[in-house]
């Protein structure tokens, strides 16, 4: 039996998805380059309640197994290895199939693979998702941006498996090739924003307001049946009271080494907004101080050097 649609690449995230696509009623047939990973996805789906997923044993074996006009979903790292998945896949598939590739790309190289694969009549569409692995598995956000007689073919399994709210699926057409992942990209640069926002404000209630963990949760906590109610001030509550269970000594929080890396999507939209003339200072500060995060030893032998100001009350 053929299956509905195929999802290549199986890190937690294209296993959670796969997962969920199997749970709303679609066959789904998986592939990755290692048979370990595939093997584990299809022993989830059994643990999950036998859902209807399978695995291939290669990427012929793979394309073979979906019905026609093939719908293939891609997660693999952005960059050279979208490439070269894309080569793998299409030496067994045909005019008319459709590629879907779910992963943070710079919408610039969806818009060269689209024309790419125009060539060989493969429709291809360009998807943010948004929701993490646990999104994945339960419902994320989906922002597909591609030609829209392929986005009809994709829509029944993307309004089912996403997120769903009072007011319909969180999914909807974004408009041409390189749209969702513009959309994607501008998202995440917002978001850059808010966690720098969080960040800063943590750290006046911490070291000027000399307030504990559980105080500051409780204000976040508070905060959230405001105004400010959102995903990402409900996890600084939660993650500000979490007590450390490794050591059974303090808070999670204060264990937490302070660096942080980035997978290029806030440096994409700053890029973009330089582009095209458009001040975005919250996004553009948020972005510097993650470069400076992420240069941990030069901030700790540059601190044995240069001294700030003393906080006075």
């Amino acid at each position: 039996m053929s299956s509905d649609v195929g999802l290549y690449g199986l890190a937690v995230m294209g296993q959670n998805f796969a997962l969920n696509m199997a749970s709303h009623g679609f066959s789904v047939c998986v592939g990755n380059r290692s048979p370990a990973k595939v093997e584990l996805t299809v022993n989830r789906a059994k643990e999950e309640g036998n859902l209807p997923l399978v695995g291939s044993s290669d990427v012929e074996d793979f394309v073979k197994q979906l019905s026609k006009p093939r719908k293939v979903i891609i997660l693999v790292m952005a960059g050279k290895p979208v490439d070269e998945t894309i080569a793998l896949l299409t030496q067994y598939m045909e005019e008319g199939d459709v590629i879907v590739d779910g992963g943070n790309e710079w919408f610039q190289n969806t818009l060269r693979r689209s024309k790419e694969l125009e060539v060989k009549g493969i429709h291809f569409v360009g998807m943010g998702i948004s929701g993490g692995e646990e999104g994945a598995r339960n419902g994320p956000s989906l922002m597909p941006g591609g030609p829209k007689v392929a986005y009809d073919m994709i829509e029944p399994i993307l309004s089912k498996c996403a997120a769903q709210v009072n007011d319909g699926p969180c999914t909807g057409y974004v408009g041409p090739v390189g749209a969702g992942n513009y959309v994607k990209m501008i998202h995440n640069g917002i978001e850059y924003g808010d966690m720098q926002l969080i960040g800063e404000v943590y750290d006046i209630m911490k070291n000027v307001l000399k307030l504990s963990n559980e105080e500051m949760a409780n204000i976040f906590a508070e905060w959230n049946k405001s105004e400010l109610d959102c995903y990402l001030i409900e996890i600084t509550s939660q993650i500000l009271a979490k007590k450390d269970d490794v050591t059974d000594e303090g808070y999670v929080i204060d264990y937490v080494l302070d660096k942080t890396g980035m997978k290029g999507t806030g440096r994409w939209t700053i890029q973009e907004a330089a582009e095209r003339s458009v001040a975005a200072p919250t996004m553009a500060a948020s972005l510097d101080a993650r470069y400076i995060s992420a240069r941990k030893d030069e901030r700790v032998k540059a601190s044995s050097i240069l001294k700030g100001p003393d906080m006075t009350s």
